[in-house]
């Protein structure tokens, strides 16, 4: 089985896992934030947890996204000198920035990982998680971002021309 192959399957697996929760943490939102509205304007009271809930499902939702957008090529990009090269020079630059960028995301993956351990400890105010919660999608996605950026630096039929 070729690099290609085995790289493009785990690559669909994640990106089946994070399309589902991404889906899930943003429907999450919507009934979170719903909920609280309801709760404050009609009934005058609110949840504790749900300003909290809320944060967590959007930063884990954006996190969890960043890899699905490398893999469609979605993310802004600024072109207007790249267009004018000829396309195997076009190609060679794709190649050369997703490697550079999978770099950083490697650099990413490793810090986040720092973070999250040195501020295991500390608790979140009103529910009883650690705070490292915001930094464990940080991981996920930059492991994720870096696996996809990898695999475009590898395979050139990947790379839009």
């Amino acid at each position: 089985m070729s690099l290609d192959r085995i790289m493009t399957a785990i690559l669909t697996r994640a990106d089946t896992g994070a399309r589902l929760f991404v889906i899930t943490g943003a429907a999450a939102m919507v009934v979170i934030v719903s909920v609280q509205v309801v709760m404050r304007y009609v009934f005058n009271g609110s949840f504790d947890w749900a300003d909290e809930f809320s944060r967590i499902a959007f930063v884990w939702t954006m996190f969890l996204a960043i890899p699905l957008g490398i893999r469609d090529g979605t993310h802004v990009g600024i072109d207007l000198l790249v267009t004018r090269f000829p396309a195997s020079l076009r190609r060679l630059l794709a190649r050369i920035m997703s490697a550079l960028a999978a770099l950083m995301m490697i650099v990413v993956f490793g810090t986040s990982i720092s973070v999250a351990i040195s501020t295991w400890s500390e608790r979140l105010g009103s529910v009883d998680l650690t705070s490292s919660v915001f930094f464990i999608p940080v991981i996920i996605g930059a492991l994720h971002s870096a696996l996809h950026l990898i695999h475009l630096a590898l395979v050139p039929e990947e790379i839009s021309s």
